[in-house]
Parts: C-alpha cells; structure tokens; sequence
C-alpha cells in the first residue's frame, strides 16, 4: 500500500456505488484511483471525495490496470471557500483540467502539485481573475520547461504541448476579461 497527499482532479461515477478518481499527487503525479463503495451512506470514503478536496490517500497499485485502488482518503483541506463563486469554481476547474492535459500519468511532478496548491489557497482569498488565470498558465509553461520561442504566448505553448487546451478557456477567458472591466468601471471612493 502507497500513501501521498494529493487533491481531487476529476470524479466520474463508475457503477451505482463507485467512483473513477483522478488526483495530482505530491509523489505520484497524475493518478487514476477506484473508489469502490463510496457513494454508499457508510461507506468511509462518503464525503471525503469532492472536487478540490486535498487528501492524504492510501491506494493500492493494479495489477493489470493503470487505475489503482482508493483504500483510504483522509481530508486535509476541503477548499471550501472555493465554492462561494461560481466564477472562482470555473477557475479552479480550468486549472485542473490544464494539469491533467498537459501531464503523463504517473509522472512525479512536486513542483506542479505546488504550483495547484498554491492556487487554491489563491482562490480562496481573491476573487477570480484574468491575471490569476494567465499568472497559473506561465508558471506552468516555466515550471514544465516549454516556454520556447519569444512572442510565443503560455496559452500557446500548453496548446502545443498538450494537443489542445481545455475547451472551457474562451468562455473562461471572456468571463474574467468581463469582470475585470465591471471592475475597472467602479469609481474610487
């Protein structure tokens, strides 16, 4: 049995009581873990698997499958202030879905669980924002080695690094690009 700390990328039911978890995992990177049972009322894993969640989980490798066994999850941090916003939700969301694009399962990547982490914790403080947004997507073109050539811009680079970005950046993109104006807009007191 293994144990890291990781957050909740991505839940998917599997079944009537089960779920497909993934995690970005401090030691492990990207992992796929089953959560058998976990929608059942006593089950120990029944709220302890929402999105965001930090866990220090306890899995088992498959043998024949690359989605391992959830045997124990204990909460760390729930992000729950995360969940005041639904814009701040979207932002949050995108920037799961950059990680689980641009990495390989299975791939230690301490420096990127960091970076999530890191913007989490943001998030929960600050309201969502462009410059959070593009801030998130240059540290991670840094942090993963694939900024290239000048006048190429972070976006671009995941693009092409990952085959395509997620397809909720424009309406994202727009959205905050609309905030920002509404707040440009408000008069100083």
């Amino acid at each position: 049995m293994e144990n890291t700390e990781a957050i909740l990328l991505r839940r998917t039911r599997f079944g009537d009581t089960s779920f497909i978890v993934t995690w970005f995992t401090l030691a492990q990177g990207k992992l796929q873990t089953a959560a058998r049972g976990a929608q059942r009322p006593k089950s120990p894993l029944a709220g302890k698997l929402d999105l965001f969640f930090e866990c220090e989980i306890q899995f088992t490798r498959g043998k024949k499958s690359t989605v391992h066994t959830l045997r124990e999850a204990a909460l760390l941090t729930p992000h729950e202030p995360l969940r005041r916003d639904y814009l701040v939700v979207q932002l949050a969301a995108y920037f799961c879905e950059l990680l689980e694009t641009v990495t390989e399962a299975e791939h230690p990547a301490p420096e990127l669980f960091d970076l999530l982490r890191r913007a989490l914790v943001h998030l929960e403080t600050k309201p969502a924002s462009l410059r959070a947004m593009l801030h998130f997507e240059a540290e991670l073109v840094r942090l993963l080695g694939i900024h290239g050539q000048e006048g190429i811009t972070p976006a671009v680079a995941i693009g092409r690094a990952g085959n395509r970005l997620p397809s909720s950046r424009p309406g994202l993109l727009k959205k905050l690009s609309e905030a920002k104006a509404d707040q440009s807009a408000i008069p100083d007191r």
